[in-house]
C-alpha cells in the first residue's frame, strides 16, 4: 500500500513502486530531446515553416499527447488498486477485518461511516489483500501475510492503523509538517537532486552543442540519454532503498542511502564541472555516472517520504516535490548568471549538493515518538 494509505503499497516495497512510476515520468524529458527536434526538423522541411513559426506549433504536439493521456486517466483509471478514493474507508475496514486480531482500535479519520471503531481479529496485517491465492502462512498463530507485505508485530500493526491512515489535515497540522526538521530533509535533498536534473536537462543539448560542435538534432540525442536513464536508474535507486529497510528494518539505512547517493551525486557534478571535457567519451561517461547517482537518490527520497507523517503524507509528498521544482529554478538562475559557462555552473551545483546533504545528514528519519513510525 503506497505512500501508507493503506490503499496502495506497503512500506517494504513502497521505494520500488515510487521510483518506478517515477522514472517513467522522468523518462520523458529524455523523449522531449528526442521528439520536439524531430518535429522542429519535420516542419522547417517538408511544410517549408520558418524557424520562428515552426519552434511555435512544434509545441502542439506535446499538447496534444499531454491532453489524451489526461482524458484517458480520467475515464479509464481507478483512484486507488482498491476503487474509487471516496470509498477507500470502506475498503481499509475490510482489509483490516480481513486479518485476525482480538482488540478494538480508535482509527482516526473515521474509517466507517456507520461505526466508530474496528473490531480487529488476532494476529496478522492491516496491509494485505483478501485474495487467497496471495496469502502465505508465516508461522503459528501469526497470521497470514501477502506476498510483498511487511510482517509487523500485533502492536506495530495497532500503532500503525492508529498514526497511518491519511486524513484531512487541519491548518495547525499542515504547519507542522510543513517545520518540521524531517520534512526539511525529504525537501533539502530533491531540492539538489531533482533541481539539478531540471536545470541540467534544460541546458543539455545547448552544453553539448557548444564543446562538441554538434547540431540540433545531433546534441538532442544525445541529451536525451541522461533524461532515458530514469527508466533504469530511478528505480535502481527504489529498490537499493527497499532492500537496505528490509535487511535493517530501520528508516537510518534509507536515510544513509539517500545522502550517500546525493553526496556521490554532488562530486560527479563537480568533476563534470572541472573537467568540462571536449572529449565525448569522457563527458557521457561521466553523465551516465552522475545520472545513476543523482535519478537514483530521487528514488530513494521517495522511499522516505511515507514514513514521515504518513497521517499527513499528501502534505509532505507535495511540499517535497515542490521543493525539487523550486531547485530547478534557482539552479537554472545560476545557469543563467553564468552563460555560457555550463562547467562552472554545474560546478557549483555540485558543492551546493553536498553540503546541504552534510549539513541535515544528522537530523533523524521520523519524529520521535511518531505513532506507526517504524
Amino acid at each position: 500500500m503506497t505512500n501508507t494509505e493503506i490503499g496502495f503499497f506497503d512500506k517494504n516495497i513502497i521505494g520500488t513502486a515510487n521510483s518506478l512510476t517515477a522514472g517513467l515520468g522522468n523518462a520523458g524529458g529524455g523523449i522531449t530531446y528526442f521528439v520536439m527536434p524531430a518535429v522542429y526538423n519535420s516542419l522547417r522541411v517538408q511544410r517549408h515553416m520558418t524557424p520562428h513559426v515552426a519552434w511555435r506549433v512544434s509545441f502542439i504536439v506535446p499538447g496534444i499527447l499531454i491532453l489524451s493521456v489526461a482524458a484517458c486517466l480520467l475515464l479509464f483509471c481507478q483512484d486507488t488498486p482498491t476503487g474509487a478514493w471516496a470509498d477507500r474507508n470502506a475498503a481499509i475496514e475490510q482489509n483490516m477485518r480481513a486479518h485476525s486480531m482480538v482488540g478494538v482500535v480508535d482509527v482516526p479519520g473515521d474509517i466507517s461511516a456507520e461505526k466508530e471503531h474496528l473490531a480487529l481479529r488476532t494476529g496478522s496485517s492491516p496491509f494485505a489483500s483478501d485474495s487467497e491465492d496471495t496469502k502465505k502462512d508465516v508461522g503459528p498463530g501469526n497470521g497470514v501475510f501477502a506476498d510483498g507485505e511487511a510482517q509487523l508485530t500485533p502492536d506495530q500493526m495497532l500503532d500503525t492503523a492508529k498514526g497511518e491512515v491519511v486524513r484531512a489535515p487541519t491548518m495547525r497540522e499542515i504547519l507542522r509538517v510543513f517545520l518540521s526538521p524531517q520534512t526539511f530533509v525529504t525537501a533539502a535533498c530533491y531540492f539538489c537532486t531533482f533541481g539539478a536534473e531540471l536545470s541540467i536537462n534544460s541546458i543539455l543539448g545547448t552544453y553539448y552543442q557548444a564543446n562538441f560542435k554538434l547540431n540540433l538534432q545531433q546534441a538532442g540525442n544525445w541529451a536525451a540519454m541522461f533524461g532515458l536513464l530514469n527508466v533504469v536508474f530511478r528505480p535502481i535507486g527504489g529498490l537499493a532503498s527497499d532492500f537496505v529497510y528490509r535487511r535493517t528494518g530501520s528508516v537510518w539505512s534509507k536515510k544513509m542511502l539517500l545522502h550517500g547517493y546525493s553526496i556521490i551525486t554532488g562530486g560527479f557534478l563537480v568533476a563534470i564541472g572541472v573537467v568540462n571535457s571536449k572529449n565525448k567519451s569522457t563527458m557521457f561517461g561521466l553523465i551516465a555516472g552522475m545520472a545513476f547517482f543523482l535519478e537514483g537518490s530521487n528514488g530513494v527520497n521517495y522511499s522516505v517520504v511515507p514514513h514521515v507523517h504518513p497521517h499527513a503524507n499528501g502534505v509532505i509528498s507535495g511540499f517535497t516535490g515542490a521543493a525539487g521544482n523550486f531547485g530547478g529554478i534557482i539552479f537554472a538562475i545560476i545557469f543563467r548568471y553564468l552563460g555560457v559557462h555550463y562547467g562552472k555552473a554545474i560546478w557549483i551545483i555540485g558543492v551546493i549538493t553536498i553540503a546541504v546533504n552534510l549539513a541535515v545528514s544528522w537530523i533523524r528519519p521520523i519524529p520521535k515518538g511518531q505513532i506507526g513510525g517504524h
